[in-house]
């Protein structure tokens, strides 16, 4: 049997700090140090959420982490745009490595994406990113209305992906870095 290995998909397989060239328009130098607050505060929202079992869609997190950095950079960032900025978030770039690394390793193990994110949005940024092929399926916290790292994501992705507990490894962190 295969071992099942579940690559986490924002900041594994795809760069939340892409967002920055989106940013520049609106921010100019300020982009990069917006984009990185920006995924400071959303992993840190479904953190907190996920440890007050306070659970609320990742997109809700993601959306909460926008509006707290427009406000901590004093960003003047219309709805309208932020809008347009949350929809842009299923467009992250994957990293370089990615592709290659996926190619190699499907004829060996079962890839599976696991994230915090909604299975609908979580196939757009793969397929946007154009590796969702390399994936058997999607397995996603918000089955479980909950966020990583609480042990009952962990324990239905190992029965969403049929396997033991030593046979499912997940990648985090980006591949090669």
């Amino acid at each position: 049997m295969k071992i099942t290995l579940a690559f986490d998909v924002y900041g594994t397989l795809v760069d939340p700090a892409g967002m920055a060239k989106h940013l520049a328009h609106d921010l100019g130098a300020k982009a990069t140090e917006f984009a990185d607050c920006w995924r400071e505060k959303q992993l840190e929202y479904s953190f907190r959420r996920g440890l007050m079992r306070n659970y609320a869609d990742f997109s809700i997190c993601t959306s909460d982490a926008l509006n707290f950095t427009c406000r901590r950079f004093k960003a003047a960032i219309f709805p309208e745009r932020r809008s347009e900025l949350l929809r842009l978030y299923q467009h992250l770039p994957r990293f370089d490595d990615v592709t290659p690394a996926l190619h190699s390793l499907r004829a060996a193990f079962r890839l599976f994406a696991f994230s915090n994110g909604k299975r609908s949005e979580v196939a757009a940024v793969l397929s946007n990113a154009n590796i969702l092929e390399y994936f058997e399926g999607i397995v996603t916290a918000d089955d479980v209305r909950s966020f990583k790292p609480d042990p009952a994501v962990y324990s239905y992705a190992r029965r969403a992906t049929n396997v033991t507990v030593r046979s499912l490894v997940e990648l985090p962190g980006a591949l090669g870095r």
